[in-house]
């Protein structure tokens, strides 16, 4: 019994891992997850909530059992090591939105749970290849990122007390103090009606178009330029170190698959050879 427990058991790992592994299978959840987005963008029509509420919430249940299994079929397949599951942060991160949706619904917290529901369509990020490499060209860049926030920071702290020295007077509404002169900044930056503020300016000091322009150069072009070429420099790591990680894996999966072949066809000669010892 223990042996046929023991067969049963590895052949259950293999179909798992072949289904996990099938790329019908990834295509399936990725359909799935895109269901489920759509189920919640129809649940912001009242109309439909109310004819077709209970439906929609038959949806979500089957949505959710269909995860579920697919978590269920991903840690069968790093049987005996399901550890190995849980080192990849995005199999973390599958898992722990899965977990919060098993999380039952309270009435006092509806919304909360509702919300923490809508984190499933989150997994299309882990998904799909291309967005995985956007990811963690983002998180990459977040230490870069931060020394130009950095910069950034100082650039626009001497701005506005430069702004509010010159324009006080003239315009408080914008620059009445070193709170609302940061906003008219940032207003600035996003060149979001800035020319508004600067013509009320140049009404009083000709000059002060020189003030904004070299600001929106500073803050806009040159900060933005540095942004992007960081993101460009980080993608390509991470594209490269995706594809070698991705060629690393499948080459220790297929060593592991081997040995492990290995020693069940080992098993299986022994057997025979302990059967015709008997006969």
């Amino acid at each position: 019994m223990r042996r046929l427990s023991d067969v049963a058991e590895s052949v259950l790992v293999r179909l798992s891992r072949r289904c996990a592994d099938s790329a019908w299978f990834r295509h399936g959840i990725t359909i799935a997850i895109i269901l489920n987005a759509t189920v919640f963008a129809l649940e912001t029509w009242q109309t439909l909530v109310e004819r077709f509420g209970s439906w929609l919430e038959l949806a979500h249940d089957v949505f959710l059992g269909i995860f579920v299994v697919e978590t269920l079929i991903k840690l069968c397949a790093h049987f005996p090591r399901i550890q190995r599951y849980f080192r990849d942060g995005w199999n973390a991160f599958d898992f722990s939105i899965v977990v919060v949706s098993l999380i039952p619904e309270s009435a006092h917290l509806s919304t909360v749970f509702r919300l923490a529901r809508l984190l499933r369509v989150l997994r299309l990020l882990s998904t799909l290849p291309e967005l995985r490499v956007l990811v963690s060209t983002v998180v990459r860049s977040i230490p870069s990122m931060f020394n130009i926030m950095i910069l950034m920071g100082i650039i626009f702290f001497v701005y506005a007390v430069a702004g509010y020295h010159l324009f006080h007077e003239i315009d408080p509404t914008h620059w009445g103090h070193l709170g609302i002169a940061l906003l008219t900044l940032f207003r600035v930056v996003t060149l979001e009606g800035w020319t508004d503020v600067m013509y009320s300016v140049m009404e009083v000091h000709w000059w002060g178009w020189a003030y904004f322009v070299s600001f929106v150069i500073i803050g806009s072009f040159v900060v933005i330029n540095l942004i992007i070429a960081i993101l460009i420099n980080h993608l390509d790591q991470a594209t490269r170190e995706g594809g070698t990680l991705e060629q690393a894996t499948t080459h220790d999966e297929l060593l592991t698959e081997l040995k492990r072949t290995q020693a069940d066809l080992t098993r299986v000669a022994r057997q025979l050879e302990g059967m015709k010892e008997r006969a």
